[in-house]
């Protein structure tokens, strides 16, 4: 019946065109076919001859503020677009989306398929999950770089610590006895400086860096409890203060006469 109205009436031919026409766009988006290509990747099934030369189109790419315009052959995928668009957005394909007709596309459908034509717009957006990735990985190397600022200033202590171990070692080398306190005070202390790396919170590169330093910590303890035994078998050198007297030769006048 709908057919024979709009043989007769002309508005009904608008309206009957106009609906056939928007049901077969619906029905053209909704209805996508796929096939997988000899590399594995999966894109839209085309209907034609794949021989017939295709236009190059103009897209202008909405970027939030930022507008971009690039060319491209209109049988090119979605994807394709994507991988030209990351060095202008500086986002990886991976990271985008792009918006056409109000739908996000798939990778692997083409552009003409889906009826985008030459200065057709498209919107591209960056992927929640990517921007939730990004934020992670800003803190996570916030965290790293304080956490190598903090054992960097607990390695120039160590360093110190090291110099006066190696001084303790050298004098009872030499064979001077030194004060049992002093050793233990050093032990104390560089045990302080294992106490701090303990607390740093590191991972990747801090990590390593921090177990480099928890070493030379234990290194110098270890060197330190092997001169405590040294140093005890160190004789004090005894220092006297007594002055040897010695007594005068005999002074003798010796006259020599003449006569």
């Amino acid at each position: 019946m709908m057919k024979k109205r709009s043989n007769v009436y002309g508005g009904g031919r608008m309206m009957s065109g106009s609906s056939t026409t928007t049901s077969s766009l619906t029905s053209r988006d909704e209805e996508i076919e796929w096939e997988m290509r000899p590399g594995g990747m999966l894109v839209q099934k085309r209907i034609g001859n794949p021989q017939v030369s295709s236009p190059i189109l103009r897209l202008r790419i909405a970027f939030g503020v930022l507008r971009y315009e690039i060319s491209i052959n209109s049988r090119a995928t979605f994807g394709e677009v994507k991988k030209l668009l990351t060095a202008e957005s500086g986002l990886q394909p991976g990271e985008q989306k792009l918006i056409f007709r109000g739908k996000e596309r798939e990778n692997g459908e083409y552009l003409d398929i889906c009826g985008v034509k030459d200065r057709s717009k498209l919107n591209l957006i960056e992927d929640p999950c990517s921007i939730e990735r990004r934020f992670i990985e800003m803190r996570r190397n916030a965290k790293i770089q304080t956490a190598q600022r903090t054992i960097s200033d607990v390695s120039m202590e160590i360093d110190k610590l090291a110099e006066q171990v190696s001084a303790i070692e050298k004098s009872i080398s030499n064979g001077v006895k030194v004060s049992e306190v002093q050793i233990t005070t050093l032990i104390e202390m560089l045990m302080r400086q294992a106490i701090k790396l303990d607390g740093i919170p590191a991972e990747g590169e801090a990590s390593a860096l921090k177990n480099l330093q928890g070493k030379r910590v234990q290194k110098c303890v270890e060197t330190l409890d092997v001169l405590k035994i040294s140093n005890a078998k160190v004789k004090p050198v005894v220092v006297t203060t007594k002055w040897e007297t010695f007594d005068p030769p005999p002074t003798t006048a010796h006259w020599e006469f003449f006569d």
